[in-house]
């Protein structure tokens, strides 16, 4: 499976990055990485481009929220595109804090399928995988 990975807005944490990254390839994936500093727009561009099964967009500086709540809008943009892309996002999502409890939904109604605020990354690839099988 394809997957499109970077992290999103005016994030600079590459080391986490590069470690999403290596971990995706470990688990059989083959990795598009944006790397650093990208836009929603970019992200949906290269998933289009691409033909990934997954979107995956990590924050850690907690501006997930203001960079990717028009998630839904553009999904809606491009038509039947993005019909079957998963799109997940994981890190720390928001300013401040916040319980999952909060959080996990306010970014599935931004239109992601799988959220994953503060979580361990295997765990949230564990979830992934299963998530994947699952639509089998």
């Amino acid at each position: 499976m394809k997957v499109v990975t970077g992290v999103v807005g005016n994030d600079i944490h590459v080391v986490a990055n590069r470690l999403i990254e290596l971990s995706l390839q470990a688990r059989g994936f083959e990795v598009f990485n944006l790397g650093v500093n990208t836009y929603l727009e970019e992200f949906i561009d290269a998933v289009i481009e691409t033909n990934a099964d997954i979107l995956l967009i990590s924050s850690l500086n907690g501006e997930a929220e203001g960079w990717a709540r028009e998630l839904r809008i553009l999904k809606a943009q491009y038509g039947n595109l993005l019909d079957n892309v998963v799109f997940m996002i994981g890190g720390n999502l928001v300013v401040g804090t916040g319980s999952a409890d909060d959080i996990v939904p306010r970014f599935k109604n931004y239109g992601f399928d799988l959220v994953f605020h503060q979580v361990d990354l295997n765990t949230g690839l564990d979830e992934l995988e299963k998530f994947m099988e699952g639509r089998k």
